[in-house]
């Protein structure tokens, strides 16, 4: 699969960057792996984002029903044109996928460009679907699947635990790439779900984890002060009326716990208190 990559880019005079996230998964083992994770039948609509020459985009049209491929290099859709001629079944789409309208998909398989994984993840979320089998740089995927009180939890963790089941499949090494990275990939499958907890106003619930994760090694109480601002900002209050709402809404076994030490749902209960009605 390098080989036929390698002359594939070389025929159509293509340098894949590195920076642009072009690395393209050279080891069929790896794709095949990601598309077994995928449980693709006949049914099935997939969305691959980022599909490049097109190693995975063929092996996708072998067992889905359709598969929708977005690349935004318009050199690289010249490659996918030729290469998935006379494939009924796939469907290109040349753009940016953070910026065009995704058309509906059942699941998704992709290597994703790096640079884009946490927006685009949240995007997907947005949609209505059955899993993602998704490529990853190692220390993203780890934050997904973090614990409280590790070095890898974060804002990341709790937004998606609220929105997603997420497992951590493979680690894939630099060298089944090209060009190679110089990190350790991972296979993470996501399945949306509903929320595992109640919270009154998503919104709230949303400012809060970003506001005490600005603070992570803080108590809630002075990291809920000191970015007062991102939970509630239209609130003109005194330094002094701020910390008197904190105090009089937590209790105290809230307001004394370290932020990277609460365990997810406990987000949605402070943010629940935090809401006015």
């Amino acid at each position: 699969m390098l080989s036929e990559t390698l002359t594939l880019l070389r025929e159509h005079g293509i340098r894949l960057s590195k920076r642009a996230g072009q690395q393209q998964v050279v080891d069929a083992s790896i794709l095949e792996r990601m598309v077994e994770y995928a449980e693709l039948s006949r049914d099935d609509v997939v969305l691959e984002i980022g599909a490049g020459v097109g190693n995975l985009t063929l092996l996708l049209a072998r067992h889905a029903g359709k598969v929708i491929a977005v690349e935004r290099d318009k050199r690289l859709i010249k490659v996918l044109k030729k290469r998935l001629e006379g494939l009924s079944n796939v469907e290109l789409l040349c753009g940016d996928a953070l910026h065009i309208q995704l058309p509906e998909f059942k699941k998704v398989v992709a290597n994703l460009p790096y640079s884009i994984s946490s927006d685009i993840t949240f995007k997907l979320l947005e949609h209505k679907f059955e899993l993602a089998v998704l490529m990853y740089q190692r220390e993203f995927a780890e934050r997904l699947v973090a614990e409280p009180g590790s070095d890898d939890y974060s804002r990341l963790t709790v937004n998606v635990h609220y929105r997603a089941f997420v497992e951590l499949l493979d680690e894939v090494p630099p060298d089944a790439f090209f060009p190679q990275p110089k990190i350790t990939s991972a296979i993470v499958k996501l399945r949306p779900r509903e929320p595992p907890f109640e919270v009154k106003d998503e919104q709230i619930f949303f400012n809060v984890v970003r506001a005490l994760f600005q603070h992570r090694r803080q108590r809630v109480r002075n990291a809920l002060y000191r970015s007062f601002d991102e939970v509630f900002p239209k609130k003109r209050l005194s330094k002094v009326e701020r910390r008197k709402l904190i105090d009089e809404k937590l209790p105290k076994e809230l307001a004394e716990i370290r932020v990277m030490d609460l365990p997810q749902e406990k987000f949605g209960v402070i943010a629940n208190l935090l809401t006015f009605p």
